[in-house]
């Protein structure tokens, strides 16, 4: 299990994030769930921490399954103050995701379903060269309501 080991707080000036890496396996979602409650706890917007598991677990899970990297590093970050950003970096830029309809009987296929169904709004950056890619990242954001 993880924990953060060094609280972040929330200022006014900058962007406040968390990052680590972590194996690119299935078990990492438990992982990555504790990893986003506590960062969500950290900066008092415990009223999305549902849906930000929920998006990281898919995040893993498809990362896990759809790319050969070895590592991946899970991020949270708040890019304004009405937005929380959850995402996965994999050095994998040639699988981009796409969002495909899952037939009544597959046992897989959602993730992205799921993603698209919770969140604000989603999509990936690649980074590196425009040329030469060296990883994408695939990301989440969910609104934060005033007052939160």
């Amino acid at each position: 299990m993880t924990s953060l080991t060094t609280q972040v707080h929330v200022t006014s000036v900058g962007r406040p994030a968390y990052s680590q890496s972590f194996p690119c396996e299935p078990s990492t979602a438990e992982i990555g769930r504790k990893l986003v409650l506590d960062v969500l706890g950290i900066w008092h917007l415990d009223n999305l921490a549902d849906r930000a598991a929920l998006i990281i677990t898919e995040l893993i899970a498809n990362a896990a399954r759809h790319t050969p990297c070895h590592e991946i590093r899970l991020l949270v970050e708040r890019p304004s103050a009405t937005r929380l950003r959850v995402g996965v970096l994999d050095r994998e830029p040639a699988r981009l995701p796409t969002l495909s309809p899952a037939d009544d009987d597959d046992e897989s296929g959602r993730g992205l379903l799921l993603i698209d169904a919770v969140a604000d709004r989603w999509g990936y950056d690649l980074h590196g060269s425009g040329r030469r890619p060296w990883g994408k990242e695939v990301w989440a954001e969910l609104r934060i309501k005033d007052g939160a």
